[in-house]
């Protein structure tokens, strides 16, 4: 059975935490030495980060792994209301809904992307642009107003963000269309570009769809993220970070 990375992240949580209350009670038994509850947690917390690195986990899961236990026990020092705990949950779980499937988490895209994809698509006309993965949808409303003549349209899975951006469209006035789901569910024959801010996770699956979908003459573009093995046709150096728009012209 094949796990998605967020099971096998709480598998390894688990599986460490085991690990560790045995090596450590042994170490009790055997030689007297004996650990705080902190002491313990920190030794978990090790052991999970480094089993993460081991299994070749992408490095924001380091962090994760690392930091949970130790984020529990700071936390419970503190006489907190379980609602307070509820309500982050609801909310953590509108933002990043799907994740553990999609492997995608949330980012927000940046606002130095405008001028390089408007420059990529100005010569294109009676333009479709379809953003999948939106988030907020401030890309989508900035590029549609500077584009009034473009049909632009949004696809995000993720409840929260979503329901922000169709609240900022009508508030902007703007003629983008928002769609809650999954991009899967597209068929990206329908638009002339196709941009997307991801996860290298995703990339090999998208990259399968635009090549059976996407028709002659149109552009796929991702920020950040490349295809892997693929060699982009557009390369552009966004910020001073390092960051890159990639294109690949089908």
């Amino acid at each position: 059975m094949k796990f998605s990375v967020g099971i096998k992240s709480l598998l390894l949580q688990l599986s460490s935490l085991l690990s560790t209350f045995i090596l450590l009670s042994i170490a009790s038994s055997v030689f007297k030495i004996y650990f705080s509850v902190f002491e313990l947690l920190f030794f978990h917390a090790c052991l999970a980060a480094f089993a993460a690195f081991i299994l070749k986990f992408d490095w924001w899961w380091w962090l994760i792994q690392f930091s949970f236990p130790l984020l529990a026990y700071f936390l419970s020092a503190f006489n907190i209301s379980p609602y307070v705990y509820f309500l982050v949950l609801i909310i953590f779980s509108a933002l990043f809904w799907s994740t553990y499937r999609t492997q995608v988490p949330y980012y927000p895209s940046r606002s130095q992307l405008l001028e390089p994809i408007l420059e990529l698509i100005v010569h294109q006309k009676n333009l479709k642009l379809v953003d999948i993965g939106s988030g907020m949808g401030g890309l989508l409303i900035n590029l549609s107003a500077r584009r009034i003549d473009g049909e632009f349209f949004g696809v995000e899975i993720a409840p929260l963000p979503w329901l922000v951006s169709v609240v900022r469209s009508v508030l902007a006035k703007s003629k983008v269309r928002f769609k809650f789901g999954d991009f899967y569910r597209l068929n990206f024959s329908d638009f002339d570009v196709v941009f997307c801010y991801l996860s290298p996770a995703a990339m090999p699956s998208v990259w399968e769809k635009v090549k059976t979908e996407m028709r002659p003459g149109t552009l796929f573009l991702s920020y950040e993220f490349i295809v892997p093995n693929i060699t982009p046709d557009i390369s552009m150096e966004i910020d001073v970070d390092g960051g890159y728009l990639y294109g690949w012209r089908i």
